[in-house]
């Protein structure tokens, strides 16, 4: 996350990640305001044995498009939504990377953060068919709860 205040958007991302018994890492570092820092640990996540990078921001967004040019990992941006425009500057921020330097950019807000986890799992779950199962068996219950709440 850029900063703490993303940490209540990112939450259900956490959750979802919890969920499915995926380990994870939480850090609230700027791209701005702490750019050694996030260098450093972008730059050790690979050694680290992370797979997956799940960058959130707000207001300018830049923390997505940085991490994803110091690393080979995917790297998926949630735009937070922000006090002046709702979040569409963050979007924005994020979806206009260059060509070669990649952001998979998910919706703004919560949404786009439980996405985000998701997508990381559907990632990870390419080599790791018991996390294949899992999100198989999260899907037909998810399906099975909406046709069940569509009688009204």
């Amino acid at each position: 996350m850029g900063s703490r205040s993303d940490l209540e958007t990112m939450r259900s991302a956490f959750e979802v990640l919890e969920q499915f018994g995926v380990a994870h890492e939480k850090r609230a570092l700027s791209a701005h305001r702490a750019p050694a820092a996030l260098a450093e640990y972008v730059g050790s996540a690979q050694k680290r044995g992370l797979q997956v990078l799940i960058a959130a921001a707000g207001g300018a967004a830049h923390l997505p498009g940085v991490v994803a040019a110091m690393t080979p990992l995917p790297v998926l941006g949630v735009p937070i939504m922000g006090k002046s425009l709702n979040g569409l500057d963050s979007l924005l921020s994020i979806v206009q990377m260059p060509g070669g330097i990649p952001v998979g950019t998910l919706a703004i807000g919560e949404a786009g953060a439980k996405n985000a986890a998701l997508l990381a799992v559907s990632i990870l779950a390419l080599s790791r068919p018991e996390l294949m199962r899992k999100l198989e068996e999260f899907r037909q219950k998810q399906t099975q709860k909406v046709v069940a709440d569509s009688v009204i």
